[in-house]
């Protein structure tokens, strides 16, 4: 029995240790399950939340997840569209960044294709978005998406408003349309300026024969080339960037087409206007110059403006206009006009007053075609500013005439007794005034200026007032006759200025105004005082040869002698007194000093050879014979018809003189001992005369009332020499 429990207990034992071991082969066979569990169960976890949302729809409501459908639907095919649009564009990249040149037509199609999708984006987008919010609004509203999902959706959404806010095209396209657009303005300015040429330039003296009006400057081709471009461009809103382009290359073309006429008198400044010489010149090219600008120039802009930017509209072609003219130069060439009325007051300024008015009026009809717009109000303000300065200025220089010419009444006459430079300056001025070339300019000067103080202009006002000026002139001259100590050259200055008033008057208008009856009587006043100037002087040495007391020899040889001695003597220094002191008077009519010389000579030279013929012998002989028989009859009436020449550039003309023309002319002189050749300032002999020969620097000053002869070495040859002679007549005339 005890052997029996023994055996029970060992089986017990072996079965438990069978069951213990089992066990721990299931313990370990599910812990090797466990451990292959471990990485399947984080999968799960992970999947949990996608398979929780994928889920969730069944637990939503039914109709909700019934219409979910239908939203999405809507949302996402405007998306599709816009996504297939988007990526057309960058389709277009490569052929909007090639070089416009090498095909432009395909080339603006294609930009305008790229600029119709940008529209499309630009429209759509925003619809696309909204869609995709209504939806988003919708899953969230109805718990039909997970919130993580939900928020990741609105995130997106967000930035995508935001960057249409803030520049819609720029963000669709990349940068891929201002890229090309720029491209375009480069070939714009590259069109425009391969074919801008400057107009080649003629002359100054032959600006007037070239046609009126100048060719289009851009060959047609090239304006069927720059209109597209334009209008690309303006429909992206950048007229002013060509515009900008359009006038800089264009006024530079003008500015260059300009350069070759020396335009730089433009720049004058008021106090740089010295004298009226100057004014002369530059007006005289200022005229042609505006006319070349005007007509040639700027004609041909304003017809290329209309050609290129018609399609814009009159403000855009006129403001393009507008301001290549005014960079071109047209404001520069106003300006110089206004500083002419700004200088100081002169005679001669009237007639260039009339000169720029005549100017002005000849284009009146082309500045208000070309420059009438409301865009070229600088121009016409500036126009209208100098026309009226011409006018007033030209006006009261006229009215103030005779004015001046009664104030000239107190001033010294000429002390050479030469023509007064206000009687030359004045008939020239009456005979231009009154003649074809101004007469009609001024009458309208005039009229206008009257019109302006609401005033009538009578065209005899203007002949009335010249005959004034005249009649003043005649009472200038009555005057300055009694000033004159001398009364022979009173007579000598009224021989002059009655000839010139009677040459310089007769066939004109002003000489037909005041009748043959007034010019007889200044040509008779000429006669008379000549025959007096005659008298008065020269008429008196054939007195000093008088034969009396000599016909017989009365008293001897000896006594004839020292009696001719004695009126040879008296008669050379009465004949060197005189001639000394007319050496200085000037008669700047060729005729009338011709004519004034000869009859000196014929009043003393025949007179002086027979004396000398009948009692020279008488002191020829004598050892001082030189003293009395100083004057061959020939070096007399060579000293004679040598009298009255003009001054170098005194006479003949109302303009400044030169620096560069400062000539010594002849003097005639009488100084003892010598004898030597007199030259003119050009070299050519006048006469031979006896003298003191004087080798001075040519740079001496010579002090008034010396008598002085200055002898200059020409070349390298001592035996050449041109003898520049002068007598200093007075300080205020010493050239």
């Amino acid at each position: 029995m005890a052997a029996s429990v023994k055996e029970n207990k060992i089986e017990t034992l072996i079965s438990a240790r069978k069951s213990l071991k089992l066990s721990l082969e299931k313990s370990k066979s599910l812990g090797l399950a466990l451990e292959k569990a471990g990485p399947r169960l984080d999968d799960m976890n992970q999947r949990l939340p996608s398979l929780e949302a994928a889920v969730r729809p069944i637990r939503a409501d039914k109709d909700a997840l019934v219409a979910v459908g239908g939203h999405i639907n809507r949302a996402v095919s405007p998306a599709a569209a816009v996504l297939k649009v988007f990526d057309a564009v960058h389709g277009l990249e490569k052929s909007l960044l090639s070089d416009p040149r090498n095909d432009l037509p395909g080339y603006l199609s294609v930009l305008k294709r790229l600029e119709e999708a940008l529209k499309f984006l630009a429209d759509n987008c925003g619809l696309a978005i909204q869609w995709l919010e209504d939806i988003v609004e919708y899953l969230e509203d109805n718990t039909v998406a997970d919130d993580r999902f939900l928020s990741n959706l609105k995130n997106s959404l967000k930035n995508l408003r935001e960057l249409q806010d803030v520049g819609e095209r720029a963000h669709l396209d990349g940068g891929l349309l201002n890229a090309a657009l720029d491209k375009l303005e480069d070939e714009f300015r590259r069109l425009l300026t391969e074919h801008s040429v400057p107009l080649p330039m003629l002359s100054s003296s032959s600006l007037g024969e070239q046609p009126c009006i100048a060719p289009s400057p851009l060959p047609v081709s090239v304006i069927h080339k720059l209109q597209p471009i334009l209008g690309r461009l303006i429909a992206n809103n950048r007229l002013e960037k060509c515009i900008s382009i359009y006038v800089e290359v264009r006024s530079s073309n003008v500015r260059a087409s300009l350069q070759a006429l020396n335009l730089d008198y433009l720049e004058i400044s008021v106090s740089e206007f010295n004298d009226v010489q100057s004014i002369e010149g530059y007006i005289a090219q200022w005229g042609k110059h505006l006319e070349f600008a005007v007509k040639h120039l700027f004609e041909a802009e304003y017809k290329l403006c209309i050609d290129v930017f018609e399609r814009m509209g009159l403000d855009v072609w006129m403001g393009c206009f507008a301001k290549i003219a005014a960079q071109a130069g047209i404001l520069a060439f106003l300006q110089f006009g206004k500083t002419v009325t700004e200088s100081r007051k002169d005679p001669n300024k009237l007639l260039k007053l009339l000169d720029i008015f005549a100017s002005l009026n000849k284009l009146r009809m082309d500045f208000n075609r070309l420059f009438g717009g409301a865009a070229c109000a600088e121009i016409q303000n500036l126009t209208r500013d100098l026309i009226k300065s011409v006018i007033d200025g030209a006006a009261e220089l006229f009215w103030e005439l005779l004015d001046q010419v009664q104030l000239q009444r107190q001033t010294p006459p000429p002390l050479d007794g030469s023509v007064s430079r206000l009687v030359s300056i004045i008939i020239d001025y009456c005979n231009k005034l009154l003649g074809d070339d101004y007469k009609s300019i001024l009458t309208q000067v005039l009229i206008i200026h009257r019109s302006w103080k609401h005033e009538k202009f009578r065209e005899r006002l203007l002949i009335n007032e010249v005959l004034n000026i005249i009649k003043a002139i005649e009472l200038n001259l009555a005057t300055w006759m009694k000033v004159y100590e001398d009364s022979s050259l009173s007579s000598f200055f009224a021989m002059n200025n009655h000839w010139h008033l009677y040459k310089h008057l007769k066939g004109t208008k002003v000489g037909d105004l005041l009748g043959d009856t007034w010019l007889k009587e200044h040509e008779q006043s000429k006669d008379f005082y000549s025959t007096l100037f005659l008298k008065e002087s020269w008429g008196k040495l054939p007195g000093h040869l008088s034969r009396e007391g000599l016909l017989m020899f009365s008293g001897g040889r000896a006594t004839a002698r020292d009696l001719v001695k004695k009126r040879l003597k008296a008669f050379n220094e009465a004949f060197d007194d005189m001639y000394m002191k007319q050496s200085n008077w000037v008669v700047s009519d060729k005729d009338l000093r011709e004519r004034t010389c000869q009859v000196v000579v014929q009043a003393v030279v025949p007179v002086y050879r027979s004396y000398m013929q009948n009692y020279g012998p008488l002191v020829e002989q004598d050892a001082s014979s030189s003293k009395y028989a100083k004057y061959t009859v020939q070096t007399l009436e060579k000293m004679l018809m040598s009298l009255f020449q003009p001054k170098p550039g005194r006479y003949g003309s109302f303009k400044g003189r030169q620096s560069s023309e400062k000539l010594f002319y002849f003097v005639m002189v009488n100084l003892k001992g010598y004898h030597a050749l007199i030259f003119s300032s050009h070299s050519q002999i006048v006469s031979q005369l006896p003298c003191i020969y004087i080798v001075l620097p040519k740079s001496l000053e010579v002090m008034h009332k010396e008598v002085l002869f200055i002898g200059f070495r020409e070349g390298s040859s001592s035996e050449h020499w041109a003898l520049h002679c002068l007598i200093f007549l007075h300080e205020t005339e010493f050239l």
